[in-house]
């Protein structure tokens, strides 16, 4: 009876995004599509959702950028344009942290990865796509997706400057991003 009572409240709850639709602003302008893998991270990729659901990641900045490895952004709480951008990157959401959901998937070209601290469950609302492959990655961050079109506009992100990927001045935004089913 149980395993009914399981099955059928699981046939209740909502299905997991497909994916999402980033609208980009700035120096790099357009759209890019991303894949969830919620069969290789469904707690991160229940996150992700809910959070774009929420427009929590809309006119969030892309506060760290190095050329030749990746684009990050996602800090709800400090990342929003018009803030204090030297606090961008040390927040979150409201939602707790996840457990790492490590995985055998590669840090690919157009992989998209969460962001955390030196813990491996810290994981909570900044993610991060990768301009290169990194396999140093592999095993030690969480993979939610892959950039399925736009990897043209994820190119053209603004460069941070030094060691970190600093963004200054004006960073690119992510204008509006969509869940797509």
């Amino acid at each position: 009876m149980r395993s009914l009572i399981f099955a059928l409240a699981f046939a209740a709850s909502p299905a997991l995004a497909t994916g999402l639709q980033i609208e980009v602003e700035g120096e790099a302008n357009g759209i890019i599509t991303i894949d969830l893998l919620e069969d290789v991270a469904p707690a991160h990729v229940e996150q992700i959702t809910k959070l774009a659901a929420d427009g929590a990641y809309d006119n969030v900045v892309f506060h760290r950028v190095i050329d030749g490895f990746m684009a990050q952004t996602g800090d709800v709480e400090h990342g929003k344009m018009g803030a204090d951008m030297r606090m961008a990157g040390t927040g979150g959401s409201d939602l707790p942290d996840l457990p790492a959901e490590f995985s055998s998937q590669d840090f690919a070209r157009g992989v998209v990865g969460m962001a955390r601290s030196s813990n491996p469950d810290s994981a909570n609302s900044q993610f991060f796509v990768m301009f290169a492959p990194a396999s140093h990655l592999n095993g030690q961050y969480t993979v939610v997706g892959r950039v399925t079109d736009g990897m043209d506009v994820v190119d053209a992100i603004k460069r941070g400057q030094g060691r970190n990927g600093a963004v200054t001045g004006q960073p690119d935004v992510m204008s509006k991003v969509t869940v797509v089913q």
